[in-house]
């Protein structure tokens, strides 16, 4: 069988190798998917031994933009995103980078939870990582402004900047702006610890704004009960988007995109 991993520290909360196995039972594909935990200071030895044998990894916090540097070649998703979540074993040895976190992101807000992006004015909460690998999908879906809000300023002024020839993109304090949005995004960690970024309630409008957190857990996130109390039209967590950016990866590796429905929904 073909062997695939998932990288990551801390790995063993990782729902990859379970998604992976039922794609591979619905495709037919003869694959075996692991988890593996490398050493903080170690992920290129970790990476390394594996794709001696293996064909490709997913690649999770934090050593997404370790994995960047560590390729031969860029997809331009990942050459725009500055990170890596997907790595594929070209057949002359070559190591294939992507980045699959922003079309899952999109593919589940627009095809799962049936919201069509294109004219609404989306909030993209935080300016780290996970927000950046999903600025460009979230231009290419065609919104009427994506604004980047961050505690410190200069960062969320650094990423617009950055993407600024790929769409209508601006950046703000959480202070800054109080006009309602159709759109939410928490792109920060703070769900995590249970915690909530410092924006404006004023931002939802009573049961038209959407808000999206791209954490999950069992329950619902810190974000989206903050988002519910304030009426927001409809609150989703992360799962979704988890679900959609491993699809892209067995793509991209197998060359066939597997239904990613009946995956969601055995997990949920």
């Amino acid at each position: 069988m073909d062997r695939y991993a998932v990288i990551g520290n801390p790995i063993g909360h990782s729902k990859s190798p379970q998604i992976h196995r039922m794609f591979g039972e619905q495709t037919g594909q003869p694959i075996a998917y692991e988890a593996l935990l490398a050493p903080l200071d170690d992920f290129a030895g970790t990476l390394r031994e594996f794709l001696a044998e293996g064909l490709g990894v997913n690649v999770t916090v934090p050593f997404k933009e370790q994995a960047w540097a560590l390729v031969d070649q860029h997809t331009p998703a990942a050459e725009r995103a500055g990170a890596v979540n997907t790595i594929q074993r070209l057949d002359d040895g070559r190591l294939l980078g992507d980045n699959t976190d922003g079309k899952g992101l999109v593919r589940d807000i627009q095809h799962n939870a049936g919201l069509a992006l294109a004219g609404l004015k989306v909030l993209l909460v935080g300016a780290g990582g996970a927000a950046r690998g999903v600025i460009q999908p979230l231009l290419a879906a065609g919104p009427s402004q994506l604004c980047i809000v961050n505690r410190t300023v200069s960062k969320a002024e650094e990423l617009a900047a950055l993407f600024a020839d790929q769409g209508p993109i601006s950046a703000a304090g959480f202070q800054w702006i109080e006009e309602p949005v159709d759109l939410i995004i928490n792109a920060t960690s703070a769900s995590l610890a249970g915690d909530l970024p410092d924006i404006s309630p004023n931002l939802i409008r009573p049961g038209h704004t959407w808000c999206y957190d791209m954490m999950y857990a069992s329950e619902a996130t810190a974000f989206n009960r903050w988002a519910a109390e304030q009426g927001a039209a409809r609150c989703l967590d992360g799962l979704g988007m988890l679900v959609e950016q491993a699809a892209e990866a067995f793509l991209l590796w197998r060359g066939v995109r597997p239904d990613t429905a009946p995956v969601l929904k055995a997990l949920r």
